[in-house]
């Protein structure tokens, strides 16, 4: 697994939001924000390296925004 600086600041970027997600999700019954919130929390564990692990995470990020479950 890949462990440089700028691996670490986005895997902590993006599951911070995921957390924001999933609060907001939680609270409002909003479910493409809870689940795009838990998918932002767990998905580092499976991405080794940097481009995808953007990639990834900027459509999680979007995807509540257009998903209306």
């Amino acid at each position: 697994m890949n462990m440089d600086s700028s691996y670490l600041l986005w895997t902590v970027l993006f599951s911070s939001v995921g957390m924001g997600y999933f609060v907001y999700g939680k609270k409002q019954q909003h479910k493409s924000a809870l689940l795009a919130g838990i998918g932002l929390m767990i998905y580092p564990y499976f991405v080794s390296s940097v481009l995808p692990l953007v990639l990834i995470g900027l459509v999680l990020m979007i995807a509540p925004r257009y998903l209306q479950l």
